[in-house]
């Protein structure tokens, strides 16, 4: 990927200075190794023969920051100081595409309420692309609460702040133990 403008000067572990968002080294090789429906129609669907659907977060109103992880920017050698720019919680809402991110719900199948149900899916997350840190490590980045999806069934694709906050706080649990 191209970089645009000049590098912010923060090392992280001493590897390599901090990127700008626009920076981000996405390489989506999940997306480019198996079969992806490109219909972008978000609405409930049965999706044939595809192991992701393509599909754009649906934007919100004034996108606010509540909390961000240095360990998890550290990880996308992601300059800390990158969570000031007032536009940092339009990337991570979904209002604003990070440049190289092929925002797509992952189909998949199996049991649910206790009976196999064929189709299921990601009905409230997106998988945004794969990022490739300066140690070559690939993360992959996901937003939840993104939107509908084809799998989103008769729900909005929205969680709630409680849920979200909660998920957030056992990753950071899960990360440092």
């Amino acid at each position: 990927m191209a970089h645009q403008g000049t590098a912010a000067t923060t090392t992280m572990a001493g590897l390599a200075p901090g990127r700008k968002l626009e920076e981000l080294s996405f390489d989506n090789l999940t997306l480019r190794s198996v079969p992806v429906d490109t219909s972008m129609e978000p609405r409930q669907r049965q999706v044939e023969g595809a192991c992701f659907s393509l599909v754009n977060p649906t934007p919100v109103a004034n996108p606010t920051l509540v909390v961000a992880s240095t360990d998890a920017l550290a990880l996308l050698d992601i300059d800390p100081a990158e969570v000031s720019r007032p536009d940092f919680a339009a990337y991570f809402a979904g209002n604003t595409p990070l440049p190289g991110a092929r925002p797509a719900a992952h189909c998949y199948c199996g049991h649910q309420f206790g009976y196999f149900s064929g189709q299921l899916g990601d009905g409230a997350t997106m998988y945004l692309g794969e990022v490739v840190n300066a140690r070559g490590e690939r993360w992959e980045l996901q937003f939840k609460g993104a939107g509908k999806t084809p799998y989103s069934r008769t729900a909005d694709g929205r969680k709630v702040l409680r849920s979200s906050l909660r998920e957030f706080l056992c990753s950071e649990a899960m990360y440092h133990l």
